[in-house]
């Protein structure tokens, strides 16, 4: 008997394609008096897309009418949220933008877009311009809003960009595609773009909040010198190659760093191999001795090795992950790389730390 296909995974479609479609059932509503059921849209690669919407409202200013995102099988926090577009009509010809209920405001520079402006990314509303344009070329004020949207951006990277009061309607094609990386690389690299707008010239790379709350306790770091880079190491280090920094910290658990030693650029357990044969293999050489078998890097790290023989096997992986990342991403700059445990101290290093060192009391002036 052969076993049966598995199913593809169900794609969907994003917030920026969600707020399209809205703008044009209430422009449908406000300026042809119809009220849709299906509204269809040009994406950015050319093709359409026909979807349902869920309400129409008119009031004596303009129309709502409201989208309930679909993402699929994809793991995304704005899943059925219901996006609602209230147009008004302005004088002239432009379309104007705005941050309703839920959708956050930018506040940093370094973005697509400028400080003060609605968080309706570039090709979101190029979308809603198109959409709209199928049926008028009046002038009118477009405003976003999403349900809960923030206690939703509570869950993005969001709050971390300087975005604040929502989400951002985002997506560069309409249409999400089911664990995909360009969404969330796109996140990491506003993240890089704000760093750099905000002249930092030492940042510190780190995989998520643990190395975040290491560094911030460890080193004297200004706004926005932190970048998360999740798993997503190769693409980010290549997003920073051609950057006039002066220098680059790496800082984040051994069972993770170690992976970038073993030239794996993207740490997710999906995309990569565990790290603990490689630590172990090290550790064995430059102890000298064998270990017992372990299945974690903290176990062996914590409880196979000495207090003496931690930060030798440490500093050496450090090294490691120093000079391999350095071959594989040259720059202007050098890296340097900090490992901390499971409780955020640091166990060993590499590289000069002295752009990122606290001053102690007794040195100041």
């Amino acid at each position: 008997m052969t076993s049966k296909a598995t199913a593809e995974p169900k794609g969907g479609i994003t917030t920026g394609c969600c707020a399209a479609l809205a703008a044009k059932a209430a422009a449908i509503a406000y300026f042809m008096d119809s009220i849709p059921k299906t509204v269809e849209v040009p994406l950015p690669d050319g093709s359409r897309l026909a979807w349902p919407i869920a309400s129409v409202t008119s009031t004596d200013d303009g129309v709502e009418a409201s989208v309930i995102k679909d993402a699929g099988d994809d793991p995304d926090v704005t899943h059925g949220a219901r996006i609602r577009v209230f147009i008004t009509p302005n004088k002239g010809t432009e379309i104007v933008f705005r941050a309703g209920s839920g959708v956050g405001t930018v506040t940093l520079p370094g973005l697509a877009l400028a400080v003060g402006e609605a968080a309706i990314n570039p090709v979101p509303r190029a979308m809603i311009t198109a959409a709209v344009r199928e049926v008028t070329a009046h002038g009118i004020s477009v405003t976003v809003a999403v349900d809960g949207g923030q206690q939703l951006a509570e869950k993005t990277f969001n709050p971390k960009l300087g975005i604040r009061g929502g989400i951002s309607i985002i997506g560069t094609s309409g249409r999400v595609r089911p664990f995909s990386a360009p969404a969330l690389q796109e996140s990491l690299k506003c993240a890089l773009d704000i760093c750099i707008a905000s002249k930092i010239s030492a940042p510190v790379f780190v995989p998520g909040n643990m190395g975040r709350n290491a560094a911030q306790r460890e080193f004297n770091l200004g706004a926005q010198q932190i970048v998360e880079v999740s798993n997503e190491w190769g693409y980010m280090l290549k997003q920073a190659q051609g950057q006039p920094f002066t220098t680059v910290l790496m800082m984040g658990h051994p069972g993770k760093l170690a992976k970038l030693a073993m030239q794996q650029w993207n740490t997710h357990s999906a995309h990569s191999n565990s790290a603990v044969p490689f630590v172990a293999q090290l550790a064995k050489h430059l102890t000298q001795r064998c270990l017992t078998e372990t299945t974690t890097v903290e176990a062996l790290f914590m409880q196979q090795l000495t207090s003496a023989e931690r930060p030798q096997v440490a500093n050496q992986l450090a090294v490691e992950i120093q000079q391999m990342t350095a071959q594989n991403f040259p720059a202007t700059w050098y890296p340097s790389v900090v490992l901390i445990n499971l409780k955020g101290e640091i166990i060993g290093s590499a590289g000069d730390l002295q752009s990122w060192r606290r001053i102690p009391p007794e040195d100041k002036p």
